[in-house]
């Protein structure tokens, strides 16, 4: 059974319960997404680029571009959440776990989401369009425009459509670009930063924060923190069975089992279609 159940019954709630703050998943939409996905791997199909050749003379034969065909696999991963709720246990206390479980299960595997797009961007060891490092802008420092320009600069250098390009950040890195004049003023950005203390969209990223997570988060080495930009077309995600939540009846437990399911695993396609930003932390 949930194990903090029992010793929350002699303690009086509030009608609605007040979970811990913890947010679902964040990055599914910025990625290229394939679902209903049979097996344990999923080959992404990826085409080069092409050349145009000049035509010499009429009726020439065609000069065939010989564009490359490769695959990027995703490995895909099971992942469950799960919890008892025991009949006596829940008639001493005046809201219902199972429904409240339902939320931190489907938040649960939202991060887990989030984590194996964030996995597959950080192991990935082939060639990236940039690394932005940490002393861009000044020796050892966060977040900083200068480091968006670079990253920009990575993705503009190789053609990368400006549609569709995201950036994950921490909420330090956040602080820092909060603390940028550029960023925040009106006559370079809109108003988001001024009244919600939010970068939405700025030089043509859209900004996903990623809190400190049990599921890891963004990586982090020593000081540095490692954000990253992509386009959606560069990283893929394989989902055999995507979230889904449900509760069962245990007899022999004599409890509901509330429970969550989640198949899946990702991979960057292409390498130049991502940036990694390091940036100092405290």
């Amino acid at each position: 059974m949930s194990k903090n159940l029992s010793t929350v019954a002699a303690i009086e709630f509030d009608n609605e319960v007040k979970h811990a703050f913890q947010s679902a998943g964040r990055l599914g939409g910025t990625v290229t997404v394939r679902n209903n996905v049979v097996g344990d791997t999923y080959k992404f199909r990826n085409m080069g680029k092409g050349i145009a050749h000049e035509r010499t003379a009429p009726s020439s034969d065609s000069i065939a571009m010989d564009v490359d065909h490769s695959f990027a696999v995703a490995t895909l991963t099971n992942w469950d959440a799960d919890e008892y709720t025991d009949i006596f246990d829940a008639k001493e206390v005046n809201f219902d776990e199972m429904r409240e479980l339902s939320k931190v299960i489907a938040s649960a595997l939202g991060r887990r989401k989030d984590q194996t797009i964030i996995n597959a961007l950080d192991v990935f060891s082939g060639t990236k369009a940039g690394t932005v490092g940490t002393d861009i802008g000044g020796s050892g420092t966060g977040l900083n425009l200068t480091k968006l320009r670079k990253a920009k600069f990575y993705l503009d250098d190789q053609g990368v459509p400006s549609e569709g390009r995201f950036m994950a950040i921490s909420a330090q890195g956040l602080e820092g670009l909060l603390g940028e004049t550029a960023v925040t003023s009106s006559d370079y950005n809109n108003v988001k930063a001024l009244v919600n203390g939010e970068v939405d969209t700025f030089l043509g990223f859209k900004f996903v924060t990623i809190e400190t997570r049990a599921e890891g988060g963004l990586p982090k080495a020593s000081t540095v923190r490692s954000g990253f930009a992509w386009h959606m077309d560069a990283v893929g995600i394989a989902i055999g069975i995507d979230i889904t939540t449900g509760a069962d009846w245990i007899a022999h437990k004599k409890s509901w089992l509330a429970h969550g399911e989640f198949k899946a695993g990702a991979v960057v396609r292409d390498g130049l279609g991502i940036v990694e930003v390091q940036y100092t932390e405290s």
